[in-house]
């Protein structure tokens, strides 16, 4: 529990952020949450938006990785076998110098020679790649940010033995490298749900706090994205997986589970996470 603590009292210093439309990537080596440039970007978020709203990227796949460059996905899908995710159409290139190629960023997938031909592919820069991507076909356009503990999983994933499958599945991840040669969903690194968390005006201060400490911590608290509940005056959720529960009540956050000894604690004030939550963009 030091840790939580640790991070409020680091991040309480630094400066806020405005408040970003979050997607949570459900992946099969945990979840990676994406902050969104909704007001840098806006065609390319809503292009992105429209995907995930409509569940285009449930069940997809991460088909490329290449360490020390970027993962990229939303291109294909698991459907008794793989497919292509039906694309909408391009949007138009928003590359900007402000918003460059660095560590972390999430940007759109194009083809070459064309700068406005993103439809539905995207990456995560695995390192600083400004010198490379923000200088050639008119600039790849970066639309969010990987937010909580989302970059270790996303360096997990580049962590993972690659196959080449020939085509788009040249440089494949697989969790696992089947002896048959004969590649399933037990084996690619799925994407089994993408999902804009409730932001602003559409979730309570307790479940955007919860949806970030879940992304920071999910050693203490797994699986995400479990059900808000209200009991004896906490407003809460309880993880199955670490057996914890985190909540809120009268103005102060508080953990119940096997790093408190099983016995309630108060980690800090409600307005001061939420201020940490706020400087990640939930």
């Amino acid at each position: 529990m030091r840790l939580l603590k640790w991070a409020m009292v680091v991040l309480l210093f630094l400066p806020l952020a405005a408040q970003a439309t979050v997607v949570r990537l459900q992946t099969v080596l945990g979840v990676v949450d994406i902050a969104l440039f909704d007001s840098e970007a806006p065609r390319t978020v809503a292009n992105f938006l429209g995907y995930v709203n409509r569940g285009a990227y449930n069940g997809s796949i991460i088909h490329r990785s290449v360490p020390g460059f970027v993962i990229q996905g939303g291109g294909y899908i698991w459907d008794t076998g793989v497919r292509q995710i039906t694309a909408g159409a391009p949007v138009a290139n928003e590359f900007s110098a402000t918003r460059s190629n660095l560590r972390g960023t999430v940007a759109m997938a194009k083809l070459g020679n064309n700068p406005d031909s993103a439809t539905s592919e995207w990456f995560v820069n695995l390192a600083d790649n400004a010198a490379n991507l923000d200088n050639q076909n008119g600039g790849f356009t970066v639309f969010g940010r990987v937010a909580g503990n989302g970059m270790a999983v996303v360096d997990a994933i580049a962590a993972l033995d690659r196959v080449n499958a020939g085509g788009a599945f040249g440089s494949l991840p697989l969790t696992s490298v089947p002896a048959s040669g004969q590649v399933g969903p037990s084996q690619l690194v799925m994407v089994s749900a993408a999902t804009a968390l409730p932001g602003a005006g559409t979730a309570s201060d307790s479940e955007r706090l919860f949806n970030y400490l879940e992304a920071a911590f999910p050693q203490f608290l797994a699986p995400a994205s479990q059900p808000t509940a209200a009991a004896s005056g906490y407003t809460f959720r309880y993880y199955p997986a670490t057996s914890a529960y985190i909540g809120t009540a009268n103005g102060t956050l508080y953990y119940l589970g096997p790093a408190s000894g099983n016995a309630i604690i108060a980690l800090g004030s409600l307005a001061g996470w939420l201020a940490v939550s706020a400087q990640a963009g939930y």
